[in-house]
């Protein structure tokens, strides 16, 4: 569900490098709109450090995690607060571990490289039920789903022509408040929609549906 656009966004953070943690901790507290409750090194820690806290609406998760690595730290997060949105932040554009993170239920996808600024930007599109994803990232999706090989015939979409565009703006990381713009219809439109696309693909969530996007399933 979208946030308030005038809410604090609260953030958690599990990154193990030190200075790459304190960096994002200085840089979150100069913002007046994302509340850094808790950085921590590893999900173990979150685990113990969290329990007394309101969960966050986000987790900043890095994937090369001591112990319980990010992608596996996903996926318990997912299941035990399924409203938490889990972006990863990595410095591995490796579309393998890409598709990984996306089918344990992250929300986005980001590379350490991503200046602050940008990073905050993405961060803050979660508002409106974004999913931050860097440009390269998903050409690396799209060039891990979609190998050069012989053209097949693309099955009939189940999806009307509506429905197509709908999808699409949630895969180019548009908010449901942006995909009614671009589309010019009612956000009450859009969210009838996209349960119709939800319920025809027989998917629950965006990650999904961006698996859908790539192997030509729309």
């Amino acid at each position: 569900m979208a946030r308030p656009d005038n809410a604090l966004l609260r953030l958690a953070l599990i990154e193990d490098d030190e200075e790459v943690r304190e960096n994002l901790v200085d840089y979150f507290e100069l913002t007046n709109d994302i509340d850094c409750i808790l950085a921590v090194d590893s999900m173990e820690h979150y685990t113990w450090q969290s329990r007394r806290l309101e969960p966050p609406d986000v987790v900043l998760m890095d994937i090369g995690l001591p112990g319980m690595n990010g992608i596996q730290a996903t996926q318990l997060l997912k299941e035990k607060h399924p409203d938490i949105d889990v972006v990863m932040l990595t410095i591995s554009d490796d579309s393998h571990r890409i598709f990984e993170a996306l089918c344990a239920g992250a929300t986005g996808y980001l590379l350490k490289n991503t200046p602050l600024q940008q990073m905050r930007d993405l961060l803050l599109t979660l508002k409106q039920g974004g999913a931050p994803m860097s440009p390269q990232i998903a050409l690396k999706v799209v060039q891990h789903f979609h190998p050069k090989q012989a053209p097949a015939q693309k099955p009939k979409s189940l999806l009307t022509d509506r429905e197509k565009e709908v999808a699409m703006a949630l895969v180019d990381g548009l908010s449901y408040k942006k995909t009614a713009a671009r589309l010019h219809i009612s956000l009450g439109t859009v969210y009838s929609h996209i349960k119709n696309i939800y319920k025809k693909l027989h998917i629950n969530s965006k990650a999904e549906l961006i698996k859908k996007s790539y192997s030509g399933e729309l």
